[in-house]
């Protein structure tokens, strides 16, 4: 069996590492992903269950004020639309 060049081998080395960066971006973006439905997870658990009234109006008047600026897409509003109703927080009704 005949050795591969020096060329090869450095080829084929190159064409590894670039499927293993590939695989790891992919790892960091699921880990990403995971993280940030944990975090949203907690933040509508909070919101529904929470035992401290004072924090979950504090927290839903900082969500009013933030995901208005951070949402850009109208699909992406549609889904906090509960979250963002101001009639909820002016009606008098107990969200929580």
């Amino acid at each position: 069996m005949a050795r591969k060049s020096i060329t090869q081998r450095l080829a084929e080395l190159e064409e590894r590492k670039r499927t293993l960066k590939a695989r790891l971006g992919k790892q960091e973006r699921a880990q990403d992903t995971r993280r940030k439905i944990l975090l949203g997870a907690l933040v509508l658990h909070r919101l529904e269950h929470s035992n401290d009234p004072d924090f979950t109006r504090r927290l839903r008047e900082w969500l009013r004020r933030e995901l208005p600026g951070f949402l850009v897409r109208d699909g992406d509003k549609a889904l906090f639309d509960d979250v963002l109703d101001q009639a909820e927080m002016t009606s008098g009704g107990n969200p929580e």
